[in-house]
């Protein structure tokens, strides 16, 4: 759980791509509930330089507001684990170039991983499991903080 109130959330580059290249979307609104200060995103410092090299690539006109949403999202960059940490998951998750991605979300022990990448995150509930992380598209997430949210109010 996060050191900063509401829930933490980790997205990885496709989900932060899709919430700055994107008006709309449940990616974008994660986004705008951050700038609200009513959630945290956390993302690695991999995720970040992948970002960036994937809005250069197919976005360019949306830089500058990347830029700015790094600048004034509730956003909270860690660092990436050492190789060494990712040998020690390398069972975490089958396609190896997203080891880091996942021992990164369990490091800073995040409340949901967000991703796009249904085929190897989300298709296999093993990840899931193994991590002890929530993973989720960003649809998924915004549903789980609505029941969250539900659920906290029936609490009070």
């Amino acid at each position: 759980m996060s050191t900063m109130s509401g829930p933490d959330l980790f997205l990885d580059s496709s989900a932060l791509f899709a919430g700055i290249a994107s008006s709309d979307g449940a990616a974008r609104v994660l986004l705008l509930v951050a700038e609200a200060g009513s959630i945290t995103i956390t993302v690695s410092e991999q995720v970040v330089a992948e970002t960036e090299r994937a809005i250069a690539d197919k976005a360019p006109e949306a830089l500058a507001y990347y830029r700015e949403a790094l600048r004034n999202t509730r956003l909270r960059i860690v660092r990436d684990p050492s190789p060494e940490e990712v040998d020690d998951y390398r069972e975490i998750i089958a396609h190896q170039a997203d080891v880091p991605i996942v021992v990164a979300a369990m490091q800073a022990e995040v409340d949901y991983l967000v991703t796009f990448n249904r085929r190897h995150f989300v298709d296999d509930p093993g990840v899931a499991v193994r991590s002890g992380l929530r993973i989720g598209t960003p649809g998924d997430a915004l549903a789980w903080l609505r029941w969250s949210a539900y659920y906290e109010e029936e609490e009070t």
